[in-house]
């Protein structure tokens, strides 16, 4: 198994997920995420070990050994050279600047983004085409692809009839961020070479994950993944996680009744082992909506403000202008029947769940920046 992108949020843990069920895991990353934080100023909650140092630790505990390269997928020697080295079965992509709030920063990170997310995906393309044209391509799309539909969002595929005749089409996206636009692209690319290569491509579209730890992160502190809490790589129920902690009031977008589909960490895990080893047909792009359950950010919001009260901190909930430009009122009914009939147990939002995270960020508080919640981001 061939991770891209193997030190991100969950570029790590399905590596050493996948590595602790037996497979033969390799990972490539050039710290491009770690680079945009520093850059921004927008560090993780706590300090995380680099590839080379994670991997040793791994070891030690596992007796499982996971390949590192260091190398910028944009580089088509780079690319090369990992896959006949290592010549995978299956190639999971990760490796792609993942903040839609980052893509609409300026044009210079819009400009890398772009670049970045389409060149990749080229490669990769490439790549197995030419070094492993039976290997199961794994991208990780996201459910943002689609937009907020005022019809029923089916599981990357629909029905069209028109004037007498019918025919099976991707489901219409409209994505709400540049970095969300890139993921359609992705999609549309490997749609084309599906159909003119004959790929075996699954693309998961996934909604936003929330949680630190995994079965295999609790061995050692030093290998959970990274915390990003801000308003640029953070994702909205791991913010206001560490909001409470902080007694920083939950920052909710406009009216807060923006509904999208979430899961935890784990379950992103168990999603990706299923996808690798129930693999799709060669010549077949396989979609699949990633998500256990739907809320709407008032709700992960009250949730929030409810255990944290019952935990003793201040949680007040403040709605403040909302800088992106989405639908803050609409329908939403997504399918999401494949992973569970794969298999999927889902692991869903509890109070205990909510709990533990919030305890565990307390063990960092002298740590959270305040000023990071809020850097004044807009999309117009």
């Amino acid at each position: 198994m061939l991770i891209l992108g193997g030190d991100g949020y969950l570029g790590w843990p399905t590596a050493m997920h996948l590595s602790a069920c037996g497979h033969e895991v390799a990972v490539v990353d050039n710290y491009l995420r770690r680079n945009l934080c520093r850059e921004q100023d927008c560090d993780p909650l706590f300090p995380v070990p680099n590839l080379h140092q994670r991997t040793a630790i791994w070891l030690r505990l596992s007796n499982h050994r996971i390949d590192v390269t260091i190398g910028d997928l944009r580089n088509w020697e780079v690319v090369a050279n990992v896959f006949q080295r290592f010549q995978p079965d299956a190639v999971i992509h990760y490796a792609e600047q993942p903040a839609a709030a980052y893509s609409m920063l300026d044009r210079q990170a819009a400009a890398l983004t772009l670049r970045n997310n389409l060149e990749v995906t080229f490669n990769l393309i490439q790549a197995v085409r030419t070094f492993a044209p039976h290997a199961h391509i794994i991208k990780l799309g996201t459910m943002g692809e689609y937009g907020t539909p005022n019809i029923d969002i089916e599981e990357g595929w629909i029905d069209v009839e028109h004037k007498g005749r019918s025919q099976r089409f991707l489901y219409p996206r409209q994505a709400s961020s540049l970095y969300h636009t890139t993921k359609i692209m992705d999609t549309d690319l490997l749609w084309f070479y599906v159909r003119v290569w004959k790929l075996r491509v699954t693309d998961l579209m996934q909604g936003p994950v929330y949680g630190l730890t995994t079965s295999e992160s609790e061995r050692d502190e030093r290998l959970q993944p990274f915390l990003n809490y801000d308003e640029i790589f953070g994702t909205v129920l791991n913010r206001f996680v560490v909001q409470a902690a902080a007694n920083y009031p939950l920052t909710v977008y406009g009216k807060g009744n923006q509904v999208r589909g979430y899961l935890n960490i784990r379950d992103s895990m168990t999603c990706m082992r299923l996808a690798v080893e129930n693999p799709a047909a060669q010549g077949e792009l396989r979609i699949l909506n990633q998500f256990t359950e739907t809320f709407s950010v008032n709700q992960l919001a009250q949730r929030v403000h409810d255990v944290g009260r019952k935990l003793g901190l201040d949680v007040t909930i403040k709605p403040v202008e909302n800088p992106r430009i989405e639908a803050e009122e609409h329908y939403y009914n997504p399918a999401h029947r494949g992973l569970l009939e794969l298999g999927l147990t889902p692991n869903v939002l509890t109070d205990d769940v909510l709990a533990e995270m919030i305890e565990r960020v307390l063990q960092h508080r002298d740590r959270i920046v305040p000023e990071r919640f809020l850097f004044g981001i807009r999309w117009s």
